[in-house]
């Protein structure tokens, strides 16, 4: 029996009518309430149905990956202008409230794990993370064709009907938002003149989609976008690949069109990982047509987004790669280049099928994940490298928030130690601590979302999930491998270093006086600071140093993999700092490589510390053949920045593209490149209004230099500028 009649707070309201249904239904029944209102939108640059996820008249909406979300200030906007319902608003609210993801996602967190958050030594399952949906099933089978597909694997699986019940619902609304952009359009070609033949061919199309499959660029474009932006504006994956189908049933014209709205509307939205090209699983070449306008489009359009991701591999065509050069010549920062060799196998060694490694794409900044078939491709967790040595270094205590407080776990006074080898095993333990928090945040979320947050919609466009009959959320998608990111790798192996060699080696300073300088953050120090400053660096080709800076992420890779998701996986690894590096800077203690406390000037990839790597580009490559990247599942970002004088000749361009071929040959999984010079930098930082449109590679996603903090701003301009 229905309890509210008024038509406000659609999701709110249906999802509490349908208490006494599985939680799958009462989100499917939200989803399919609130469709009705979900605000449509045609922006005029690309003329594509951009539909929000939370519905105008409504407080209580479903955000892709949060679960159910609350806005308090719409709830009071609802209350004033609808007073007469107050107290149902009010009771639906306070029905729902300490269900949503946030509230219980928290209340998961131990004592100790709250502890190592706030302290930013990690985190873990702070969202619900990015998904690359199976596109090539939507647009293929179209709603009609999941339906069918939905009471096929119902008929398979008794006993799970509140599971297909919530994903029909879900194929309902997405039914309801078609027909609502088809009636929009038709009455739109009536009172639109300049646009009626585009408003009328929009509303033919939605009179057959997504009921029915696409049949052509225009309409499989019109489709995706639609479920594109209800879904919240993920991530594409690989776009030339199920695209090429559309792009091939249309004339050449209209496809590279039909191209140029997407990444318009991409633009519009911030989008964030289309992926080009790649292989097969027996290295066929999979470039297209659709690779190489998307790269010559977004070489010409020059924008900050979308974030653009070209696979390479042993057979990828010339033409190709200088069309990727070409583009990052223009400092877009665009595209950041992914290795199929190193991935591939990295993906293989977890248990994925070779057919399936081989269709990997991005999702967020560079997080891997398996189209259309995983849970897996986006950050469970993080654990700053830096942190975890200044709790070895103080045996547990923080001492970039003073040192009184007593934050990780004390194994061991390092004064003791006799070697570095029993220093490095504190190190270890400290390592292993952190990320257990960081683990234990991540499950414990990873199940409230899975309880409390399921997704239907999803659920029917991620392979396996109807086939089992099991929730994207929990353990439905082939794959539900979780990815937990390293911050202040170089950071890290520099100051081991520091204390190998300064303490342990050559016995200058014992290990009290090394900590004493720590504490004081260096003041009265001068001389051991000059000490650890000038002690060799990370990305400068020097053995000792690589391999030590290989060996804690090896163990880190190592320590994860021992470790299960609670979707269904395994942990493993990887280096995407995103715009977090400062972030973490500014909360770690004085380290023993001579950064100061609070230094915001940390490695922001799996490269050296911004302005260590002094012996040029090649030198800071073979450093980073140290690694074993094939150990890393997530990304595992390595960031450049080269003169752009480099790029102003064809003998320029090929020795940069010699130069990115063989540290992939050797082991190199990703590249991100920055084409500037030091002098617009420091131009642009200080005059900012006359540089809007100047472009930078910010860890694993491009922005304007103008729109990031300082902090991030002078983290790109202390990157070593090479030439070559």
């Amino acid at each position: 029996m229905t309890q509210y009649t008024f038509e406000i707070e659609p999701f709110g309201r249906a999802f509490v009518d349908n208490r006494r249904k599985s939680m799958e239904e009462r989100i499917g029944a939200g989803m399919k309430e609130a469709a009705k209102y979900l605000p449509i939108s045609f922006p005029e640059n690309c003329m594509l149905p951009t539909v929000g996820f939370a519905a105008y008249n409504g407080a209580f909406s479903y955000i892709y990956g949060g679960g159910i979300s609350f806005d308090e200030g719409t709830f009071n906007r609802l209350i004033e202008e609808y007073p007469e319902s107050k107290d149902d608003l009010t009771s639906i609210r306070d029905e729902i409230l300490p269900i949503c993801w946030g509230p219980r996602a928290d209340r998961a967190k131990t004592d100790v794990d709250k502890r190592l958050r706030a302290s930013m030594a990690c985190w873990g399952g702070d969202w619900g993370g990015h998904s690359n949906p199976d596109y090539d099933r939507y647009l293929h089978m179209g709603t009609n064709g999941i339906r069918a597909l939905i009471e096929e694997c119902r008929a398979k699986n008794p006993g799970k009907d509140g599971f297909y019940n919530g994903c029909r619902d879900a194929m309902d609304a997405l039914d309801i938002v078609g027909g609502r952009i088809r009636e929009m359009a038709a009455a739109n070609a009536l009172t639109d003149s300049e646009r009626s033949a585009e408003w009328t061919r929009i509303a033919e199309t939605f009179a057959r989609v997504p009921m029915e499959p696409a049949y052509d660029m225009y309409s499989a474009t019109m489709m995706f976008w639609m479920l594109f932006t209800l879904d919240g504006v993920d991530s594409p994956g690989r776009y030339d690949q199920f695209m090429i189908d559309y792009y091939n049933a249309s004339t050449v014209e209209e496809s590279r069109e039909m191209v140029y709205r997407f990444l318009e509307g991409m633009h519009n939205v911030r989008g964030w990982n289309v992926c080009i090209s790649g292989s097969d699983e027996n290295w066929n070449d999979e470039t297209n047509e659709l690779s190489y306008l998307v790269l010559e489009l977004v070489t010409k359009m020059g924008y900050q987004t979308p974030n653009l991701t070209m696979r390479v591999h042993r057979n990828t065509p010339p033409e190709l790669w200088r069309a990727a050069a070409e583009c990052i010549a223009t400092g877009i920062g665009l595209p950041a280049i992914y290795n199929d060799e190193v991935v591939c196998t990295a993906l293989e060694s977890i248990g994925i099928t070779p057919e399936d490694s081989h269709d990997y794409c991005m999702n967020g900044c560079n997080q891997i994940d398996i189209m259309g078939k995983s849970h897996m491709g986006l950050e469970d967790g993080e654990v700053n490298f830096g942190k975890v040595l200044e709790f070895t270094m103080h045996n547990g205590y923080d001492f970039a928030s003073g040192g009184i407080e007593l934050i990780s776990n004390q194994y061991g006074d390092p004064r003791d130690c006799k070697t570095f080898e029993e220093f490095l095993s504190l190190f270890y333990q400290q390592m292993e601590h952190v990320t257990d928090a960081c683990i234990r945040m991540s499950n414990a979320a990873q199940e409230t979302f899975a309880r409390f947050n399921p997704n239907p919609l999803r659920s029917c466009i991620i392979q396996g999930c109807l086939e089992k009959g099991r929730d994207y959320k929990w353990g439905g998608p082939l794959y539900g491998h979780g990815q937990v990111l390293a911050e202040g790798i170089a950071d890290t192996a520099d100051a081991l270093y520091a204390v190998k060699t300064l303490v342990f080696e050559q016995k200058k300073y014992t290990m009290d006086e090394m900590i004493v300088a720590l504490e004081d953050n260096f003041e009265g120090h001068e001389q051991l600071w000059r000490d650890c400053k000038n002690a060799p660096k990370f990305g400068n080709d020097i053995p000792d140093v690589d391999n030590l800076c290989a060996a804690i992420v090896d163990h880190f890779f190592a320590y994860l993999k021992t470790k299960n998701t609670f979707r269904g996986g395994v942990f493993t690894g990887g280096c995407s700092p995103f715009s977090r590096a400062a972030n973490n800077g500014r909360a770690t203690g004085a380290l023993p490589n001579g950064r100061h406390s609070g230094d915001a000037n940390f490695a922001d990839s799996v490269a050296a510390v911004p302005g260590c790597d002094v012996k040029g580009p090649t030198a800071a490559l073979k450093s980073m053949m140290c690694y074993n990247q094939t150990e890393a599942c997530s990304g595992f970002v390595t960031q450049m920045k080269f003169d752009k004088k480099l790029f102003n000749s064809d003998k320029g361009i090929e020795t940069f593209i010699m130069m990115a071929k063989t540290y992939f040959a050797n082991g190199g999984q990703q590249l991100s490149i920055n084409v500037l010079d030091r002098a617009t930098l420091l131009a642009a930082q200080k005059n900012p209004e006359q540089y809007k449109n100047l472009i930078v590679r910010v860890g694993g996603y491009s922005d304007y230099f103008c729109n990031i903090s300082k902090d991030l701003q002078q983290n790109v301009i202390d990157r070593s500028e090479f030439a070559v």
